[in-house]
Parts: structure tokens; C-alpha cells; sequence
């Protein structure tokens, strides 16, 4: 399956360009199985080679997390989890993961727009329940701007260094994947026992 993607892609972008960037990002930043970590990294080879420019592909690529995350964030703020939960088969949509994001997204709040560009599956599921909640849309489209770019600059930037063996990190993207879970449940974590102390402090 990864292969088939990875070829894809690969095929998708070499025929539109900057274009194609922008549509398989928009499509990663909803409910289809565009995986980032093969398009970023390929249009990272393309920037190596000359074929793009970094700072054109982090725009474009960026606008088309925006442009799929507002397309998903519609899709729940007008249609609802009954919506989603009777045509999401059609979409590839697993049951079970949005729930389990929707949770997520109710404990978290906000910040977890921006926390999810990190973390698989959840960064393609999380713009719905935003919308069932109708999270204020400037702040959904700010904090998706800034996760998304952090992440897309990431992988363009491991693919722009990789070059030719860009296809490495589709290889690893599970270490890759879990890596970031680590850091930042570890950060979450630094965060909590951080603001526990300062209340310590106040109410001894």
C-alpha cells in the first residue's frame, strides 16, 4: 500500500508541479490516506535537484493543509458526527479513530489543533471535530497554520537533505511517528508536574 502511495505521489507531483503539492496536502489535512511523509520528503528531493524552491513549496504546501483542514472542519461543523459516522466509510474514515480523536479534541481544547500536525492519524481526523464543537475559526485556522508549517518544513527539509534516498523516512515514518508521540507526551508531561508545583507553591 505505501508503495503504490509513494509511486503516486511521486507521479501526481512530477506532472503538476507546485499544484500537485498543494492538492495531496490538502487531502492529508482531511480524511483520505495521503501520507505527509511522502509527499513532503519527495518535493524535499525536487528543492535538492533545483526542480523547486524551498520556501515556494513550504507556502504551497502549508496553504493546502489550511484548504483540506477548513474542508474537514465544514464537513463537521455542518454535518455533524451523524454525518460523519454515516458516510465516513466512503471516505475512509474509521469509526473508531474519530471518536477516539473527538475525545482528544474535547480535553485538550484548542491547542490541540496546532499538537495534532504531529501526531498520526490524529492529524488527519482532528479539523471534524473542531467543526462539531464550531471552535472560532480564526483561531482553528492559526493554529493549523502553525502546526502544519512546522511539520511540513520538517519533512521538506529531511527530503531536501536525504536527496535521492528521500524514500528512506517512508520507511521509518512508524520511528518517526512515535518519536514525536514521545516528545511531546514528554513535554505535556514537563508542562503538568510544572504548573502542579507553581500551584504547590501558592496553596501550601
Amino acid at each position: 500500500m505505501i508503495e503504490f502511495l509513494v509511486a503516486w505521489i511521486t507521479q501526481a507531483i512530477q506532472a503538476v508541479g507546485y499544484v500537485g503539492v498543494f492538492i495531496l496536502m490538502a487531502f492529508e489535512s482531511m480524511i483520505l490516506p495521503v501520507p505527509s511523509e511522502a509527499v513532503m520528503p519527495f518535493a524535499g528531493f525536487l528543492v535538492s535537484q533545483g526542480t523547486f524552491s524551498f520556501w515556494t513549496v513550504v507556502l504551497v504546501s502549508t496553504l493546502g493543509s489550511i484548504a483540506g483542514s477548513l474542508i474537514s472542519y465544514a464537513i463537521g461543523y455542518y454535518g455533524g458526527l451523524p454525518f460523519v459516522h454515516r458516510l465516513g466509510k466512503y471516505f475512509f474514515l474509521n469509526k473508531r479513530h474519530l471518536e477516539w480523536t473527538h475525545r482528544f479534541f474535547e480535553k485538550k481544547g484548542s491547542l490541540t489543533i496546532f499538537v495534532s500536525r504531529f501526531i498520526p492519524v490524529v492529524r488527519h481526523l482532528i479539523s471534524i471535530p473542531a467543526g462539531v464543537a464550531k471552535m472560532d475559526l480564526k483561531r482553528f485556522i492559526f493554529f493549523t497554520t502553525i502546526g502544519a508549517a512546522i511539520w511540513n518544513t520538517f519533512l521538506l527539509y529531511v527530503g531536501m537533505k536525504l536527496a535521492e534516498n528521500w524514500t528512506v523516512i517512508t520507511k521509518y515514518t512508524k520511528f518517526l511517528d512515535i518519536a514525536v508521540i514521545v516528545i511531546i507526551v514528554a513535554y505535556i508531561f514537563l508542562h503538568v508536574r510544572h504548573a502542579a508545583k507553581k500551584r504547590k507553591k501558592r496553596n501550601p
